[in-house]
């Protein structure tokens, strides 16, 4: 299984110049039930998913 490479996705990357354009909008729905996110995120120390769930409103997996 190839490793998650969601720090790096340009999706999210989309996401983070434009969160109101199509390519962003896809990717925060995305997240809610993305298996590779879920993973990645589960993995990051507290500090790195406080940091994140702030910036993209993200509430689930805390």
């Amino acid at each position: 299984m190839p490793e998650n490479n969601c720090a790096n996705c340009s999706l999210r990357a989309k996401y983070d110049n434009n969160p109101k354009s199509f390519a962003g909008r896809f990717w925060r729905w995305h997240i809610n039930f993305c298996p590779g996110w879920k993973k990645y995120f589960t993995s990051l120390p507290q500090e790195n998913k406080v940091e994140i769930a702030a910036k993209y409103n993200f509430k689930k997996y805390q």
